[in-house]
């Protein structure tokens, strides 16, 4: 509930203009909220691109999302 919470009042901000840097686990909601994703590995930018891109690239799909 906290989380949905969470995401609620960030997704207000991202309307409004405000710019976020958002380090998130929770890979599902990060995506659906962001413009713009990097897939850190091994502490280095591994893949990086428009959220939508990312969240629908087969690699981070089965690597971040267990699918």
């Amino acid at each position: 509930m906290l989380v949905q919470q969470l995401f609620g009042t960030l997704d207000t901000l991202k309307r409004e203009g405000v710019t976020i840097l958002l380090v998130e686990q929770n890979v599902h909601l990060a995506l659906a909220l962001s413009d713009y994703a990097y897939v850190l590995a091994d502490g280095h930018i591994a893949l990086e691109g428009p959220a939508h891109e990312v969240d629908s690239m087969p690699e981070v799909r089965a690597a971040y999302l267990g699918l």
